[in-house]
């Protein structure tokens, strides 16, 4: 029989659930179009993973509403939450589905993958490592967008994100950055983070 992680109630605002969920959401798109259309089971995987998440943060958010509820008229008001949680779910199982592409390698037309391998920008997953010359330096201090045009959208450090990083955050040894830019830059920035290039070029 599978098993299921017991989830535990802890009081977060509604807001702060919501506004996760919804950036989540929106990360988990541009994740799971750049795996299956780069075959990338990594940032498949990752897709996967924050479903998971999403599902959790959903829970928790039907317990809070369950809570607030007091009457009719909380219910009525609390619909409107509900329902937006709701759709960023959806949003996140469509993901999902389209990560399982990668994941149980159905594979995508090979005209489609020709198509977009034209284009501008892409994802790419990246580790910092021992040795990195990024490591315990702020974003701002890199200046990756001038230097190689690439941004930094999210880290994953430990088991928790951060979406869309303010610019004096630092980067740490063994954060995983998830980059976009163009395949030159992100392929030259994946190398440095993990210490095979040792210098950023000016």
């Amino acid at each position: 029989m599978p098993q299921f992680e017991k989830i535990e109630y802890k009081p977060i605002p509604v807001s702060d659930l919501l506004l996760e969920m919804k950036n989540l959401s929106e990360l988990m798109i541009d994740l799971a179009y750049s795996a299956a259309l780069f075959n990338d089971k990594e940032l498949a995987e990752d897709v996967i993973e924050l479903e998971s998440r999403i599902d959790t943060l959903a829970y928790l958010l039907d317990m809070e509403i369950m809570i607030a509820a007091r009457d009719a008229e909380d219910a009525e008001v609390l619909i409107g939450v509900s329902t937006v949680a709701a759709a960023a779910d959806k949003i996140s199982d469509a993901a999902a589905d389209i990560a399982a592409i990668v994941t149980r390698n159905i594979g995508i037309h090979p005209i489609i993958g020709e198509i977009f391998e034209k284009v501008e920008e892409r994802l790419m997953k990246a580790t910092v490592k021992e040795g990195s010359v990024i490591a315990g330096k702020r974003i701002d201090e890199l200046d990756l967008a001038a230097r190689m045009g690439v941004d930094i959208i999210a880290i994953r450090r430990n088991k928790d994100w951060i979406l869309d990083p303010d610019e004096t955050s630092r980067v740490f040894l063994g954060d995983i950055l998830i980059t976009r830019g163009a395949p030159m830059g992100i392929k030259e920035f994946k190398d440095i983070a993990e210490g095979k290039l040792r210098k950023l070029e000016d």
